[in-house]
């Protein structure tokens, strides 16, 4: 066969074999309950889905979709958009079989898409500057600056306001998350903004100068959503589900883990320092002296970690399964060779093997003590998002190995502004800030009150339970 025309055969063929490959693509994904594969789309999202400092995949509606996963025996696959368009659109090809991105039911409803089971209803605040005179009511930001996010539903909310109060205008903010959104506010570019209230809760300590000013129409239900030809099986199950999930207790666990209010440090926070000092602190001195002579790390450092963590509560224990006075994760406990995390000896060796690490993995050149505050935050969000926040800095003209610069980066990390340079996703960064910077005061104080440790000095003290040599 004369070569030109064995070419032709061969391009045929790869052309077919293209087709035939794209046409495979195209179709539409068989139903979970024949494939034993349940394919979500999701936003990258406080709400939603991102990395937590695990390193594992988080968010309210990602526990719950692993839940439902699990309960079926399925396998899960993830989609990642940035927008709930995107994510529409993968629906209305039938590529994914539901989407969740904190959709309010009237939103998918509009997209004539089929909503799930309610999860959870929200109320949407106005939420203002508290150094502003605080508005009232829809009358009182007329001719204000006023922000909202796309896609969060509050267009149609705030169009039936501005029939009623035609001064009423607003910025549709796109590719925007909430913690960016209040960033902006606070930063004086908007006068007030409307947001969800499960957005702005886990904010609320992260920008104490912010407050609900009031709230507008009514809470909104937050659904997954489904292709409208998706299988009755999937549907059947996925309301079973959510009904029993709802009665015993797991919605409301996995709400309360992601949703829960950050605690502040004020005046109350120094004065239960302060009393707790006198009362658990001594039982730990030991233990703490310890953690010293093997990492080399300020004792009263670490005993700030173990307050800010736990308020010094061997037996502390949160919804998110961080247990012990330093509040490990089962995951770190295991790296760091603890076998019990409520054995107050055990957990303050291995949160003080911990920090020593993100020191460790910090470039050798990042002088103290600024790498002391970087690794602190990298202990709260891990080193993942620290890097992240790191090359944020950068980009923003700063310098990656000064704290002052990582810092002022760090709510960056809950913003899609930056999403290019973020290997990691999104994070809290602002807890992290809040975090570090809580510490640096609790060890203000423990400087102030409680003496140095010098190993050599004490070896032979009887309070670290040492034996004075014969």
């Amino acid at each position: 066969m004369p070569v030109k025309k064995i070419m032709a055969c061969l391009g045929r063929g790869a052309a077919l074999a293209l087709s035939l490959a794209l046409a495979a693509c195209s179709q539409p994904v068989p139903p979970p309950e024949i494939s034993g594969e349940l394919r979500v789309g999701a936003r990258n999202s406080p709400a939603t889905y991102y990395i937590a400092p695990n390193g594992e995949p988080a968010g309210f509606e990602h526990d719950l979709i692993r839940a439902f996963s699990q309960s079926q025996n399925w396998s899960l696959d993830w989609t990642e958009k940035s927008r709930p368009e995107a994510l529409f659109e993968l629906l209305d090809s039938h590529h994914i079989h539901l989407a969740a991105a904190a959709l309010p039911r009237a939103v998918v409803k509009d997209r004539h898409l089929i909503a799930g089971p309610v999860l959870f209803e929200t109320p949407v605040h106005i939420v203002y500057r508290t150094s502003d005179k605080q508005p009232r009511s829809m009358a009182d930001l007329s001719d204000k600056r006023l922000a909202l996010i796309i896609g969060a539903g509050h267009t149609p909310i705030l169009m039936r306001q501005k029939r009623k109060h035609p001064g009423l205008s607003w910025a549709a903010l796109e590719n925007v998350w909430p913690e960016e959104l209040l960033a902006q506010l606070q930063a004086g570019k908007y006068d007030a903004v409307v947001i969800n209230g499960m957005d702005f809760d886990p904010m609320r300590n992260v920008y104490p100068g912010l407050a609900v000013a009031f709230d507008i129409g009514d809470t909104q239900q937050i659904v997954w959503a489904l292709p409208p030809r998706s299988s009755q099986a999937l549907r059947n199950a996925l309301a079973r589900f959510v009904e029993q999930a709802r009665k015993d207790g797991t919605i409301k666990r996995i709400y309360e883990r992601y949703f829960g209010h950050v605690r502040k440090l004020d005046s109350g926070d120094i004065l239960g320092i302060l009393q707790r000092r006198p009362q658990r602190l001594p039982g730990l001195r030991q233990h703490f002296h310890e953690a010293q002579t093997l990492t080399g790390i300020d004792w009263r450092l670490l005993a700030a970690i173990g307050y800010q963590e736990s308020q010094w509560n061997s037996m502390a224990t949160s919804p998110t399964g961080v247990r012990g006075l330093m509040m490990l994760t089962g995951q770190t406990a295991d790296r760091m060779g603890v076998s019990n995390r409520l054995d107050p000896r055990q957990s303050i060796l291995g949160g003080a093997r911990y920090l020593a690490l993100m020191k460790d993995s910090l470039p050798a050149r990042i002088p103290e003590p600024d790498r002391t505050w970087l690794a602190l935050a990298a202990y709260n969000q891990g080193q993942g998002h620290m890097e992240d926040a790191r090359r944020i800095a950068q980009a923003r003209g700063g310098n990656p190995d000064n704290w002052v610069d990582v810092k002022e980066a760090l709510p960056y990390l809950g913003r899609g502004t930056y999403s290019k340079v973020m290997r990691y996703g999104y994070a809290r960064g602002g807890e992290a800030l809040h975090f570090a910077e809580n510490i640096r005061n609790y060890y203000d104080i423990l400087l102030r009150l409680e003496p140095e440790f010098n190993p050599l000095i004490n070896l032979g003290s009887s309070e670290d339970g040492l034996a004075a040599p014969g």
